[in-house]
């Protein structure tokens, strides 16, 4: 793996309007850059910055900037309150801000809750940069991000942090703290589930909230959604993630409410809680002002980015246009009327793989493709599996959440990459609370025989509850019949961690695609450690996977 910590020379030089821009931005802001203030200042003081930076989606040429300013004491996220404030930017080669090569200044209205969003372009690719907000004499904390290598250029190595599920009421956020601390990663990859929107105490039990969520009620309105991520947001773990690596996100059902679908959501009572199609839009707006994110298409999270000839990285949206989940049980599963990703997202999936020249196409997606059948499995374990993966605790095949609901659709697009030859499709996904290395079987039915379509990594939640906290037992106690029943009725699934917290690390080269599992040692403590777990990856053309010995290091 190439270090990132110094600029390519071969790297072409950035635009003269760019670095003019810069140059002016720089003797604007140096007065005040050199003003900063403590952190313990500006939390007392107006404007601040009391929600970090952050950086997203990067491009050869770009990088998408955020923060957030509290303008007054009373603008606190969610209020409607505090006055228009100019923000300004800049973009430098260097920490000490001595090379500043892009600059500006924007203004943060409470119609967007004070965030900022900049949309940095004329930078080199595959080039650190370090960045900061300031506002009036206070000066932000200083990010760092990353371009993406040139989009045809020959790239030995790209690699990516990979998270999902974290619950604030379930525990601390030590997994971010972790990859923080990691020099070498080009991206990080949340898969979703970044807010969740139930209750104080409805998730986990309230004798069992480790802090509790603000507000403290179901979130519903465009307020709310923003106090949440505001909450969220003065996490110092998660803080220091977003300073350290730029991030690329996409949303699942907790951002909106749970088991979300186009039209409602499990966690969702029409009349009482106002109209599904109003909420869905002030959770969507929230996100939007709240995360390092690109709005693409029709407002939603699909969309594609590049990192050279190595990885092109498709990223779904899972939940605007999915049809009702059914009754487990129910022949509906197999409708070809049903859809998760909707005609048009499904479209573009598959025209972006089959006209893809990358060596590796990898595809985020927010719940398991891989399909999943259950062996005889004891009435006290049915029950918190059922729970996880939204069963009948009567226990059968399928989870309709995943694609396992929706059996057309994965059909047409696991048909679409054996039938175009498409090799090197890897799935990244989040979602279950759980630890996953999986062959996607073209059928099920007569795997191995049928061969498999895709291999799929399913990295297990940050903090939110799995099976041993269900049940309030140690971890491997409960959770090791579960495991080996599961995979003796699924070949196809190489590994299964039911217990762990943690995060993944996926490192891909043109030989392979490796998955390296971290766990922490309690989610309930703010200095958890991490160790590695296990590694699994998948060769170049195999569409296999298989347990790697060691981490990459």
């Amino acid at each position: 793996m190439t270090s990132h910590l110094s600029p390519s020379p071969a790297a072409p030089n950035p635009r003269r309007r760019t670095v003019v821009l810069g140059a002016a931005a720089a003797a604007a802001l140096a007065p005040i850059a050199t003003l900063g203030l403590s952190p313990a200042h500006a939390a007392e003081t107006a404007p601040a910055f009391l929600h970090g930076i952050a950086s997203g989606d990067p491009l050869p040429d770009g990088v998408l900037l955020w923060t957030r300013v509290t303008p007054s004491p009373e603008a606190v996220p969610g209020s409607g309150l505090g006055p228009a404030t100019a923000v300004g930017w800049e973009v430098a080669e260097d920490r000490n801000f001595t090379r500043v090569v892009a600059g500006g200044a924007v203004t943060a209205t409470a119609a967007a809750d004070h965030t900022v969003k900049v949309d940095v372009r004329g930078l080199r690719p595959h080039t650190p940069y370090w960045y900061r907000f300031t506002a009036g004499e206070t000066v932000s904390a200083i990010g760092r991000t990353l371009t993406a290598p040139p989009v045809d250029a020959a790239t030995p190595g790209i690699r990516f942090g990979v998270v999902s599920c974290a619950n604030w009421e379930s525990g601390y956020f030590s997994a971010y703290r972790h990859l923080a601390a990691r020099t070498d990663l080009d991206a990080v990859l949340h898969l979703g589930d970044y807010v969740y929107e139930y209750a104080s105490g409805a998730y986990p039990e309230a004798k069992y909230v480790v802090r509790p969520h603000q507000p403290r009620h179901e979130i519903v309105s465009l307020a709310d959604y923003r106090t949440r991520h505001g909450a969220y947001k003065t996490d110092v773990d998660l803080q220091a993630l977003h300073a350290a690596h730029p991030v690329v996100a996409i949303w699942d059902d907790h951002e909106f409410a749970n088991d979300a679908w186009s039209g409602g959501a499990e966690n969702h009572t029409p009349g009482a809680e106002g109209d599904w199609a109003a909420r869905a839009s002030a959770a969507k707006q929230a996100y939007f002002e709240w995360m390092p994110v690109r709005a693409s298409i029709a407002g939603t999270v699909y969309r594609r980015l590049r990192f050279g000839s190595l990885v092109d990285l498709h990223l779904l949206d899972l939940r605007t246009f999915r049809s009702q989940q059914v009754k487990v049980g129910s022949g509906a599963v197999d409708d070809p009327e049903r859809t998760i990703t909707g005609r048009a997202q499904l479209d573009w999936l598959k025209s972006g793989l089959a006209n893809s020249n990358a060596t590796w196409k990898l595809v985020g997606t927010s719940v398991m493709i891989s399909p999943v059948a259950f062996g005889s499995l004891p009435a006290h374990l049915l029950k918190p599996l059922a729970k996880l993966l939204g069963l009948p605790e009567g226990g059968l095949a399928i989870s309709t959440d995943q694609w396992d609901g929706y059996t057309d659709d994965r059909k047409e697009l696991l048909g679409h990459l054996k039938d175009r030859g498409i090799k090197n499709t890897v799935f990244l996904t989040g979602d279950i609370h759980m630890a996953w290395a999986n062959d996607v079987p073209v059928n099920m039915a007569t795997y191995p025989g049928s061969g498999t379509a895709a291999t799929e990594f399913v990295v297990t939640s940050v903090t939110s509850d799995n099976i041993d906290d269900i049940l309030h037992v140690p971890a491997d106690t409960a959770s090791l019949v579960a495991e080996t029943a599961i995979k003796a009725a699924n070949w196809h699934v190489k590994w299964l961690d039911m217990d762990a917290h943690g995060y993944g690390v996926l490192d891909v080269t043109g030989e392979r695609s490796q998955m390296d599992y971290f766990v922490v040692s309690d989610k309930r403590r703010q200095d958890a450690r991490s160790t590695w777990a296990r590694s699994y990856r998948t060769l170049n053309g195999t569409q296999k996977v298989e347990r790697a010995d060691r981490p990459v290091s």
